[in-house]
């Protein structure tokens, strides 16, 4: 089986080393030369539709896509996210050959502010930033594609090269126990993990929902975090009141159901293992 990793970085990367001992992967993106030898490179851009129809006409059986915006603003997510999933949907419109199933990694943004509330997938999207409304414009050009589609909606992801939020702890950077502000996080390899698991499900002959929230088992709070990796790291914070827009508890139940099993069920695991690597 042919898995094409479109827009490969580091979560694309982490997926594939997973699969690659079993499925043959590909790697596309624009300058692939720093790719792991486990993946075969493809060079080019995805918002190109002549060279996407090349693409799908090599005949790949899964497509997944874990794009990255070159800056946080409009312009950047419309060019990463909704631009190129129009492009995917013409593309395959005009390819000989199109994925059996294709894989979108979008946010737990397009649900907005809950207060507090818990979100699972029936929950409705309320997106209130211009990312959360753009990656749900480009989640319904995916939902809408003539093959198999699931959308994978990642919390924060926090890992290796991922480290704002110890860098803030370090810097002495608190938050008050009230009001409650909610923290979602998943572990980078949990997110590779999750990609993989869904591959394999599929390859298995499992039936896939069309949409799961990935995100680790313990929500928590902004206050209670910060209080637990200041003790880890052994610093003193300082209470700063900076408003959440986006306040809610993701729930991974679906997930689970489908019989994924967390290597960091929560914080404290992921974070633990970034703690020892910065102090070696």
């Amino acid at each position: 089986m042919k898995i094409l990793f479109a827009g490969c970085g580091d979560i694309g990367s982490r997926s594939a080393s997973r699969l690659a001992a079993d499925f043959d992967c590909f790697g596309l993106r624009r300058n692939p030369q720093s790719l792991p030898d486990f993946i075969s490179p493809l060079a080019g851009s995805m918002s190109d539709l002549d060279f996407m129809v090349e693409v799908l006409n090599q005949g790949f059986d899964i497509l997944v896509a874990t794009l990255t915006p070159d800056g946080f603003t409009p312009e950047a997510y419309q060019r990463a996210y909704v631009d190129i999933a129009k492009t995917l949907a013409t593309a395959m419109t005009l390819a000989t050959t199109v994925p059996k199933l294709v894989i979108w990694v979008s946010s737990t943004s397009v649900y907005g502010n809950c207060n507090g509330g818990w979100v699972n997938e029936q929950s409705p999207t309320k997106a209130l930033s211009f990312s959360g409304k753009l990656l749900l414009e480009a989640e319904q050009q995916i939902a809408a594609l003539s093959c198999a589609t699931v959308i994978v909606r990642f919390s924060g992801i926090y890992g290796p090269g991922r480290t704002r939020m110890l860098d803030q702890i370090i810097a002495g950077k608190g938050r008050p126990a009230e009001p409650q502000q909610w923290s979602n996080r998943i572990y980078s390899e949990d997110c590779a993990g999750v990609l993989a698991h869904l591959v394999r499900a599929f390859e298995a002959g499992k039936v896939l929902e069309s949409l799961y929230i990935a995100t680790d088992s313990t929500p928590v709070t902004q206050h209670d975090l910060r209080i637990w990796l200041a003790q880890q790291l052994k610093v003193q914070l300082e209470d700063e009141i900076v408003e959440q827009k986006a306040i809610r508890r993701c729930s991974n139940q679906r997930l689970l159901d489908s019989g994924y099993e967390f290597l960091y069920p929560s914080y404290k695991e992921g974070y633990k293992l970034l703690i020892t690597a910065r102090s070696m």
